[in-house]
């Protein structure tokens, strides 16, 4: 375990210009279907992190030409037209959700035997609905404790009809989207719940369009997927990450002055996008420009009652502005929040009280009350990229604020630290 990491405090109201890196969302779809399309697709500004290194891993076990050109942030993959090259393999996938998500359905259109596991924080995370719903559909696979591992036997995806619960990760229902087009009949898909994280979904079937195929829906309760192609590209680019730029976003709330984002836009495939009408909402002013968006403080920020089941993974980052408000903030809508890299809903309510920050913790969120000075304290981040992330903002603000293990940024956003000091 690296040591703890100092935090110390801006003196200042920023002024900076900040950009972060590609989507892990699309970077992640992105390489699935550019390994099912026929051909040879190259993602530009593509996401080098622990989450996306371990997918291509997988995809070089299963035979998959892929080149990795790290300088440049561009990955070009050669798609074998939903073939898998490898029989057999067995593929270890950190505690990246997507990859386990994604694979287990990948991995049910080929031939052979696959074993999918991660470390023990993946062997907790629920995979059943979508081994459940995957089974409907004619495949055959199996997860011990509705967890990882998984084991996939494959012959090939028959297709048919299946229900799939959409409250617990968003993750299962575009995993079985993305494979669908190669199952061999029609794939008709039907929510047994209400849907969590929409805008994912929405990410989903907009990059499986960029691919050349549609997908039919009735909202978000049913999905039909006719058997299809994916069409290789000669370029895709990604976008900046909207769920990494929140931080950069809400840093103006905490510190005042104002923060520019680059490469980023309100057009965005991804829902965190909308964290901006959060901020908004509390008092911050956004300037959109063409490729930018700006978030400036205008010296008054307000609690709010927000539902965040759309932007689960920006709640971490609006807990630690809500202190700064001149009245309490309730979040609600995240019970989802629960199952990630760790129980985000609890960390974020631990550690807000570590702080000596007021905070009630419920089933789906949390109230989160005004302070004027807070405690100093060594974060503990749970081995989660989003609390060592989000936490780091405070001691922006207050001295004594340190972060542990700040290496698991890893994950999604290696760089971090090093463009948080660009604020200065």
């Amino acid at each position: 375990m690296n040591p703890p990491l100092k935090i110390d405090p801006i003196q200042h109201p920023l002024h900076a210009t900040v950009h972060v890196p590609g989507s892990k969302s699309l970077t992640n779809r992105a390489l699935l279907i550019a390994s099912l399309a026929s051909g040879t697709t190259r993602l530009t500004h593509a996401l080098f992190s622990d989450d996306s290194r371990y997918f291509a891993r997988a995809l070089r076990t299963l035979g998959f030409d892929l080149q990795l050109d790290e300088a440049n942030h561009a990955m070009t993959v050669t798609g074998l037209g939903g073939k898998i090259p490898t029989k057999k393999a067995e593929l270890f996938i950190g505690n990246a959700g997507t990859a386990a998500r994604f694979l287990s359905a990948f991995l049910t259109i080929g031939n052979g035997e696959y074993l999918l596991d991660g470390e023990p924080r993946m062997r907790e995370r629920p995979v059943g609905d979508l081994v459940d719903s995957l089974t409907q559909l004619g495949a055959k696979l199996e997860a011990t404790n509705d967890c990882p591992p998984v084991k996939i036997t494959a012959s090939g995806l028959p297709g048919g009809k299946a229900a799939i619960a959409g409250d617990i990760s968003s993750q299962f229902l575009s995993a079985l989207l993305m494979v669908a087009p190669y199952a061999q009949n029609p794939v008709e898909v039907t929510l047994s719940t209400g849907l969590n994280s929409k805008p994912y979904v929405d990410m989903t079937i907009a990059v499986m369009k960029d691919f050349g195929v549609e997908v039919e829906r009735r909202d978000y309760s049913q999905f039909i997927i006719y058997p299809a192609r994916y069409l290789a590209l000669p370029a895709y680019a990604i976008e900046s990450d909207a769920s990494a730029a929140s931080y950069f976003f809400g840093a103006p709330a905490i510190c005042g002055g104002k923060v520019k984002v680059e490469n980023i836009s309100r057009r965005s495939l991804q829902g965190d996008i909308a964290f901006l009408d959060v901020l908004k909402q509390m008092g911050c002013q956004v300037t959109e420009g063409k490729n930018f968006i700006e978030v400036t403080y205008t010296g008054e920020l307000v609690g709010i009652d927000v539902d965040m089941r759309d932007i689960p993974d920006t709640a971490q980052t609006l807990a630690v502005i809500a202190p700064f408000a001149s009245t309490s903030t309730r979040v609600r809508g995240i019970a989802s929040a629960r199952a990630k890299e760790t129980d985000r809903v609890h960390a974020a309510c631990t550690e807000l009280s570590r702080l000596g920050v007021r905070v009630e913790e419920h089933e789906d969120g949390m109230t989160i009350y005004p302070v004027e000075k807070m405690r100093a304290a060594s974060v503990q981040t749970y081995n989660d990229h989003r609390m060592a992330m989000a936490f780091s903002l405070i001691g922006l603000r207050f001295d004594g604020v340190s972060i542990e293990n700040p290496a698991c940024v890893s994950k999604t956003f290696p760089n971090f630290f090093e463009v948080l000091e660009t604020l200065r």
